[in-house]
């Protein structure tokens, strides 16, 4: 019987409480003398654009009237063939970038009385999109001081109500990856009721002995989704297009979600000409491991805190508050990330960009590190 004293809420108390997502500024909203910005704050390509996918973009600008492609079946061919036939092109799932892949995970198995394990510091959607779905996120933080994936505290926490564990190897912000035999011991205890996702997005730019993708593990058909974007190496952040791979049977049910028309066209068309792009790739992967070499050097030079990176970023922890240092790099023209928010509070993520913009960030750190040198 319904109590008739007590008022019926429209609204989902889950919802309420969510935290909404901050993301990083813009150049627009930069205030600085400087004539020029470096924009080091949002981990971009350094070097633009896939030039296949901006001349596939321009060959249909002329068809803005006509609807795109219903499905994301072309996608998922080109995939199928990028892949060198490695899984079956149904096992692909296309969207509107790589945080729509995960908004369809989180709708697709996450839910009122359902756990998502998380392990800060990690990219906030992960637990913003399970809350919006009424789940409880289980936070398992990364160990310290190298921000390791603690294994035995993960399988701890799970128990029958966990449905996600949210893994991201290259990590953002911190730039680390798990270890393929990390990867090996956790899914070596994961119950058949628990999706494990392994969020690869930075995967160019890994070049550790022991770095894995998700691709093994889906071809040996554990529970195990990859999450990929064109955001990063493909320099297509502004088309949103990104996609997600994994056993047939769990791409199959996240598939009855998707969305009718759900990639725009001109993002779809650009997404496909930049998987034939190696040189540009290549070019964006030669950019970024010389860039982090030059930094790593000059923060050694300066005594700067920081962690070595398997992505195209680098994590610093400055001597002075996030604030102030945030404050100090855009009066030189250079934006970073502060990440507190991402659960890395006191730091800084700092993009690797061109060489011109890498010596800009330096000239700008010696405005913070140089006077304690000289003391």
């Amino acid at each position: 019987m319904t109590d008739q004293n007590k008022p019926v809420s429209l609204f989902k108390d889950y919802l309420e409480v969510a935290e909404p997502y901050k993301g990083g500024k813009t150049i627009d909203e930069i205030k600085t003398n400087k004539s020029k910005i470096y924009k080091l704050s949002s981990n971009e390509n350094p070097i633009g654009a896939s030039p296949k996918a901006v001349e596939a973009i321009k060959n249909h600008l002329e068809n803005l009237h006509i609807y795109p492609d219903r499905t994301d079946k072309r996608l998922r061919s080109a995939l199928y063939n990028f892949y060198e036939e490695a899984i079956d092109e149904s096992q692909f799932i296309g969207a509107s970038s790589g945080s729509e892949i995960i908004d369809h995970i989180a709708r697709a198995f996450a839910g009122v009385g359902c756990e998502v394990i998380v392990s800060n510091p990690c990219f906030k959607p992960y637990d913003m999109f399970s809350s919006w779905c009424g789940s409880k996120v289980v936070d398992v933080p990364l160990l310290a001081p190298n921000f390791q994936l603690d294994v035995d505290n993960i399988i701890a926490a799970i128990n029958d109500k966990t449905r996600i564990i949210f893994l991201t190897s290259p990590n953002n912000p911190t730039g680390t990856h798990i270890p393929k035999g990390d990867i090996d011991r956790l899914l070596a205890k994961i119950p058949e009721h628990v999706v494990v996702v392994l969020d690869e997005v930075y995967y160019h730019f890994a070049d550790a002995e022991d770095y894995v993708s998700a691709m093994p593990y889906v071809k040996e058909g554990y529970n195990v989704i990859g999450v990929n974007s064109f955001s990063k190496t493909y320099g297509l952040a502004a088309m949103r297009i990104g996609y997600g791979y994994t056993t047939k049977k769990l791409a199959d049910y996240i598939h009855t979600i998707c969305k009718p028309f759900l990639i725009d066209a001109l993002s779809l068309e650009a997404g496909i000409a930049a998987l034939g792009d190696k040189a540009f790739v290549e070019l964006t992967v030669k950019t970024v491991k010389e860039g982090r070499k030059y930094l790593y050097g000059e923060m050694d030079r300066l005594g700067v805190k920081y962690w070595k990176s398997q992505a195209n970023f680098i994590l610093i922890k400055p001597e002075i508050s996030p604030e102030s240092f945030e404050s100090i790099m855009l009066q030189e023209g250079v934006m970073v990330r502060p990440v507190g928010n991402f659960g890395a509070p006191g730091c800084i993520r700092v993009s690797v960009g061109t060489q011109e913009a890498n010596e800009a960030f330096v000239a700008a750190l010696e405005k913070v590190y140089l006077p304690k040198l000289t003391t």
